[in-house]
């Protein structure tokens, strides 16, 4: 089969000296779906970073449908027939579906706008490519799904012809990522061509026809999928065998660490975020809580962890109240916090990796003297934790913000579960981590709980908070509407009908388990 793509020997070096690409060669056939796997810091990032013009390569070539070119900009890839749905939308929530869809694109009726052209574009799209969307909806109140959907369309109204796709069902329902998948099936009968980075590789062996894999900035191998399993692929992308099955004791649940009583949170206007949410985890159990991102998770996290104020209900900790409390006061009790987004509440991406490791702590007299601050007590904290926790760094005096996604997150977990914490509360902990990764974390998570602290855990991965949970609750616009004893035994179907608000439990049966 013809390649549309090829790069040849790209080599990436960043200033801080970070070999990110290591002559790599890659190229994908015309009309197949074809896997990028790799640890974090294995260089997939910089590779598609390359081909979409975000960053200049040191060596090597790029031939797109024979020819070389040289990608100096993502207006320069898109206009070549490359496109790139990032992990992280890039939508205006304020605006339409159709408005989003035609920025920068818009038809014209003279000066003005032409709306209804628009609207006609948009449908006759979403029909020809089988990604129903809503034209006239605001991108903010339409579902997780089809946003992902939007920014397809996006790409593809445009011409890409090749679409970069970077973990697109990172936040998607059972039943969205079958609909993603039989769009992209259809994307592909019509001849579109397809770059699917993922660390689920259940999905990569679903979807896919053949994988990258990527180690340490090179190419360890390409393998078509039918021919290899999920061990295989890890086994490629770590070196090692990874366990991608959890193993843990049944729980022993002790005394209530943290009481949720019917908290409520409201917007500026009125609209209710949270109503009436009400559970408690015990010490030595994981309570999972899942659901669509936007449906109350992150005020949630935001109230417990005391980064805002509810506007009803209590919050105990240990027995103590502490609703409307201060960030600083309930680290004070033993609460580790690994927030939803890394870089906005995770880290100061300015400061090194060990000022990060030691930010919780740097008040105590091990790192501070009368004077000043106890480098040397610092340094070796952080060499010590960024060999624990396999931070891919050459220093740990190398500023956050020169790490990968995946490494930032890993020293957010170090700090946190190194703290000796007596609660933890982890929101999406394991996104956009490898599966080496996420094996460690999953087994750090198990230890801290069965060593007597008490956990909640936030995913929208159900394999996670399915796997991780001892028990485990389901929101749907800011309630709890189903409550599951023992996790185990919940299969994805259920939780995605729960999820999604097709199915509701009855109230007496969600009372009893949430007694």
């Amino acid at each position: 089969m013809q390649n549309l793509l090829e790069m040849k020997g790209i080599t990436k070096v960043y200033p801080n000296g970070v070999l990110a690409n290591d002559k790599v060669d890659f190229s994908v056939q015309k009309g197949e779906i074809h896997a990028l796997v790799g640890e974090n810091g294995a260089g997939k990032t910089t590779l598609m970073k390359v081909l979409f013009g975000l960053e200049s390569p040191d060596a090597g070539e790029v031939y797109y449908k024979g020819n070389r070119i040289q990608i100096n900009s993502p207006l320069q890839a898109i206009s070549s027939g490359i496109g790139m749905v990032h992990q992280h939308f890039m939508l205006a929530p304020s605006l339409t579906v159709t408005e989003n869809l035609v920025l920068g694109v818009e038809p014209k009726r003279g000066l003005a706008f032409d709306w209804n052209t628009a609207i006609k574009t948009v449908e006759d799209l979403a029909q020809r490519y089988n990604l129903h969307v809503d034209p006239r909806a605001r991108v903010r109140d339409i579902p997780i799904g089809m946003r992902q959907k939007v920014e397809i369309l996006k790409a593809l109204l445009r011409g890409a012809e090749l679409l970069v796709l970077d973990e697109p069902t990172a936040v998607l329902t059972p039943q969205e990522t079958e609909e993603l998948f039989e769009a992209l099936g259809e994307l592909k009968k019509q001849g579109h061509t397809m770059i699917f980075i993922s660390h689920k590789l259940n999905e990569i062996r679903q979807i896919t026809d053949r994988v990258t894999v990527m180690r340490g900035g090179r190419l360890i191998g390409v393998r078509k999928t039918s021919e290899v399993t999920e061990a295989d692929i890890s086994r490629l992308m770590v070196g090692r065998d990874v366990i991608l099955k959890i193993s843990k004791t049944p729980p022993q649940p002790g005394k209530k660490i943290l009481e949720v009583k019917d908290l409520g949170y409201f917007t500026s206007e009125g609209k209710p975020i949270l109503k009436n949410v009400s559970f408690n985890v015990r010490a030595g159990e994981i309570l999972g809580i899942a659901g669509v991102e936007g449906n109350g998770q992150s005020e949630l996290v935001e109230i417990l962890t005391g980064l805002r104020n509810p506007h009803a209900g209590t919050i105990s900790v240990s027995g103590k109240e502490m609703t409307s409390t201060h960030p600083r006061q309930m680290r004070d009790l033993g609460l580790a916090h690994i927030p939803e987004d890394r870089l906005i509440h995770g880290v100061a991406a300015d400061a090194s990796i060990e000022e990060n490791l030691v930010a919780d702590r740097i008040q105590k007299p091990a790192y501070t003297g009368k004077i000043f601050l106890r480098s040397k007590a610092i340094a070796k904290s952080g060499e010590d934790l960024v060999g624990e926790f396999n931070v891919v760094t050459r220093s740990a005096k190398t500023p956050v913000k020169m790490l990968s996604g995946g490494n930032i997150q890993k020293v957010v977990v170090a700090r946190e579960f190194s703290s000796n914490p007596s609660l933890v509360i982890a929101n999406q902990p394991t996104r956009g981590v490898d599966v080496g990764a996420i094996e460690f974390i999953h087994k750090k998570l198990v230890e801290i709980c069965r060593s007597g602290a008490a956990v909640l855990l936030i995913s929208a991965d159900l394999n996670e908070v399915m796997s991780v949970s001892d028990r485990l609750l389901v929101v749907y616009g800011g309630q709890i509407v189903a409550a599951f004893p023992d996790a185990s035994v919940v299969s994805e179907e259920e939780l995605g009908l729960h999820m999604l608000g097709i199915k509701t439990q009855e109230a007496e049966l969600l009372k009893e388990a949430l007694a």
